[in-house]
């Protein structure tokens, strides 16, 4: 997740004082100041391990879209406790864990939390709702709302017509490699980051397409992979528009209620009130795992799909290289040359999912080095391959 979009996420008293007294008691405590600044990211510490956890109940913030619970929830069955070689609270505490859940083979392995937080709240996914929304642009291609991703984007969003995204494709989009010029550079004023949350929309126009359709063109479409958290927010705009819902309804009728979501998730809006598809999902660390779950068994609602029967093969294997030996990008999934894959947000938060060893590792977390502290980054990589060491030993010696 981007910082123009963290720039929507704005906290000041004046406006605020209701929302703040309706928070529970340890939240107030944790979070000893209310944040005044407009970025998560100069929050302090101490705020953003409240915060995580309040982020659709904080003044301003709370403008959400429910996802309800299911009325059948999946079970989460216990299995033998996970045997690693590294100590896992040592590991946590680095991380700064909120949740660590870890599911193998339908079973669930490994489940602490840590920061005061525990099983029964939401914690904010940050980037992770990138791989959501993807998922549910996959549901609205097997629903007939879209009719090919070679469709170019302005099929969908049509004021995008005669701008550089005229010439990109819903696939493009998906895989960041629209060759779109976009600045994500923090600390430059000038940067879009910086000067988006200050765009005055034009008459009409969707603020987040009008600032959109206005950037230039850097590269010919599908010649390079640029991370760029506004291009998932058109995605999502486009699958409001091709399917006429909300995303949270989609979210609901697609995943949330087939997958035997166990309690309600939140969905926070953009200043124009729709669903900001790059970010801002709120979920329990459980719900969180039946998501990976679901993607690791297809995503199949009574044997069927809910996506087209090539999705899964495309979608999380590389599409664009992003320049890490053995990683790569599909859609909105981080991929593994190994045949896994990710979703990540910014300081901490992840699905990881191994189809080969049929292996789910949830992460929720508020790392102290930042947004994407690098020595964090490395120690969760670490992890994911001694838990994939730990399965691999588990398996029984073929009979000589």
């Amino acid at each position: 997740m981007k910082k123009w979009v963290l720039g929507t996420l704005v906290v000041v008293a004046a406006a605020g004082v209701g929302g703040w007294f309706s928070l529970d008691k340890e939240t107030r405590g944790l979070l000893a100041t209310v944040p005044t600044n407009r970025d998560i990211l100069f929050w302090t510490q101490s705020q953003r391990d409240a915060a995580f956890r309040a982020l659709d109940r904080l003044p301003v913030l709370a403008k959400v879209n429910v996802v309800p619970a299911s009325a059948s929830p999946s079970p989460l069955p216990l299995g033998a406790p996970l045997r690693l070689q590294l100590d896992v609270d040592a590991y946590m505490a680095g991380q700064r864990s909120a949740a660590l859940l870890v599911v193998h083979q339908g079973k669930l392995r490994l489940e602490r939390y840590g920061l005061g937080f525990d099983g029964a709240g939401r914690w904010t996914s940050f980037s992770v709702a990138k791989s959501f929304t993807s998922t549910l642009l996959g549901a609205a291609v097997k629903d007939g709302f879209i009719q090919s991703l070679d469709d170019k984007v302005s099929v969908y969003i049509p004021e995008l017509k005669g701008s550089a995204y005229d010439d990109v494709s819903v696939r493009q989009l998906l895989t960041m490699t629209s060759g779109v010029q976009w600045n994500e550079d923090y600390a430059d004023p000038n940067s879009d980051v910086a000067k988006f949350n200050n765009h005055q929309s034009e008459p009409g126009v969707e603020a987040l397409v009008s600032y959109m359709r206005q950037l230039p063109r850097a590269a010919p479409p599908g010649t390079r992979w640029h991370y760029s958290t506004g291009e998932t927010n058109l995605v999502g705009t486009l699958v409001q528009r091709a399917t006429k819902k909300p995303l949270a309804i989609y979210l609901a009728e697609k995943v949330w209620g087939p997958a035997g979501m166990e309690q309600q998730a939140t969905w926070i809006l953009s200043k124009t009130g729709k669903e900001i598809g790059g970010c801002c999902l709120q979920a329990s660390p459980r719900d969180y795992t039946r998501m990976g779950l679901f993607i690791l068994n297809g995503a199949k609602v009574n044997g069927q799909s809910i996506v087209p029967d090539d999705w899964w093969a495309q979608a999380t294997t590389k599409r664009a290289d992003i320049g890490l030996p053995g990683r790569g990008y599909g859609y909105q999934w981080w991929t593994y040359d190994d045949g896994s894959y990710a979703a990540r947000g910014i300081f901490g938060q992840g699905i990881f999912i191994d189809p080969q060893r049929q292996l789910v590792i949830v992460s929720n977390a508020n790392w102290a080095g930042g947004a994407r502290d690098p020595q964090a980054t490395e120690a969760r990589e670490i992890f994911y391959r001694e838990v994939q060491k730990a399965m691999d030993e588990e398996r029984p010696t073929p009979a000589q």
